[in-house]
């Protein structure tokens, strides 16, 4: 079965809006064993949304709108969907007692434009929407159906969740993903590395190749033929193949590893940056749980912060450079004693666009990785832009972390 997303808004195409709800919808589709075939954005506009409705039914079993769904004279999907479908709008009882009750608390919301939120399409199927005001429909186009949910994320994903995927019900055929996560070899040399798995593989199962920032995600597809015992067996094979280069075999972010073994370990982090300006903090508490082993850090990106709290000597950076082995050795193991962690991650960079010498360029980052034991440090060079730069520094240095826990794994086991 093949779906297709329709987002609708101007607010999409000038970049005022970032669309994250297809990202998570194609997510959602995928589980259910659906192949989404494509993604399309339109203006608010009767005449692009007819003919973006047009090309997706020439293509697609469901098709699946967003936006549109507000009481202001710019949200028009409700009377496109009336007209394309050759209905009307009628009031429904339930979605008027529906939005009566969700603002009682709020008489300013009830007004005439409020009111218009419970006129629906004749034709169409609703269904309750608990979170919002905007109904959602479904519309049967003979053996194809559209289901129209509102823009608003937190809506969107209520609706999919609770009342459109279970409405779709059971699908014609299973998608298997398996991801892999390998860091240390460029794509081309990994290609070259599994070119004998790729030509004994059988044809439905696909290997797809997802570079990101040094990154490769290696992920194995089968679209209805192969079962999870086949799929288990060239996903082992994969895994022994890239074994010297595996991060994960899972698709999960980096921090969620580092959590997983720390909280195994029972172990703590803390961080002192730099250049990534608070990026690495932020991405080991970004997840629920993270108190577990994520105690603090410390933004020191002017010198005096690191020199009165983490005790970097004005000398040594006279000497060395802020960017330097030396400086982020310090700041590692102080922020890890101030704070009292078991482990901690020090950064010191030039992100950029300026402060870069011919000695020093721009994308120069030292990372350094204090443990129980020892401390660790390593100079990357990490491109030219400074997001991509400090985006990199926080891959490098949580990939880092990851092998040294595990390393340190291996050794208690051996012990």
């Amino acid at each position: 079965m093949r779906a297709e997303i329709i987002t609708i808004g101007d607010e999409l195409l000038i970049g005022q809006v970032v669309d994250t709800n297809s990202a998570w919808m194609a997510e959602k589709l995928n589980e259910a064993g659906i192949e989404l075939y494509q993604i399309t954005s339109v203006h608010d506009s009767r005449e692009h949304i007819i003919k973006a409705l047009d090309e997706a039914f020439s293509r697609a079993d469901i098709v699946l709108t967003t936006g549109g769904l507000g009481p202001t004279a710019d949200d028009i999907t409700k009377h496109v969907l009336c007209d394309y479908f050759h209905t009307r709008l009628v009031e429904d009882s339930r979605v008027r007692e529906h939005i009566k009750e969700l603002y009682s608390g709020r008489p300013d919301v009830l007004n005439r434009l409020t009111a218009t939120q419970w006129l629906v399409p004749e034709d169409a199927i609703i269904l309750p929407n608990r979170v919002g005001s905007a109904p959602l429909m479904i519309f049967h186009h003979g053996q194809q159906l559209l289901a129209s949910m509102p823009g608003v994320p937190y809506e969107m994903k209520i609706a999919m969740e609770e009342q459109i995927m279970p409405y779709i019900g059971s699908q014609t055929i299973s998608i298997i993903h398996k991801t892999l996560l390998v860091n240390g070899i460029p794509e081309s040399a990994l290609a070259i590395l599994l070119e004998d798995f790729e030509a004994d593989k059988p044809q439905y199962i696909h290997l797809a190749y997802l570079p990101k920032d040094g990154l490769i995600r290696l992920r194995l597809s089968a679209y209805g033929e192969a079962d999870e015992e086949e799929m288990n067996k060239w996903f082992e094979q994969l895994k022994r193949l890239v074994k010297d280069y595996l991060v994960a075999d899972e698709d999960v972010p980096l921090e969620v590893i580092v959590g997983r073994l720390l909280q195994k370990a029972g172990k703590t982090i803390s961080t002192a940056e730099s250049c990534t300006g608070g990026k690495l903090a932020s991405l080991l508490n970004k997840h629920s749980g993270s108190s577990a082993f994520y105690w603090g850090s410390i933004i020191s990106y002017d010198n005096s912060v690191k020199q009165h709290l983490l005790s970097v000597p004005e000398e040594m950076i006279r000497l060395h450079g802020v960017v330097s082995e030396e400086v982020v050795r310090q700041m590692a193991t102080a922020v890890r004693s101030q704070i009292g962690t078991d482990y901690a991650i020090a950064t010191s960079g030039i992100a950029g666009p300026t402060g870069g010498t011919k000695e020093k360029p721009v994308g120069t980052v030292w990372i350094a990785w204090a443990t129980p034991t020892d401390t660790y440090a390593e100079c990357f060079h990490l491109g030219a832009l400074r997001e991509q730069i400090t985006d990199r520094a926080c891959q490098k240095a949580l990939v880092r972390m990851i092998q040294i826990l595990r390393n340190e794994e291996e050794n208690r086991k051996e012990n």
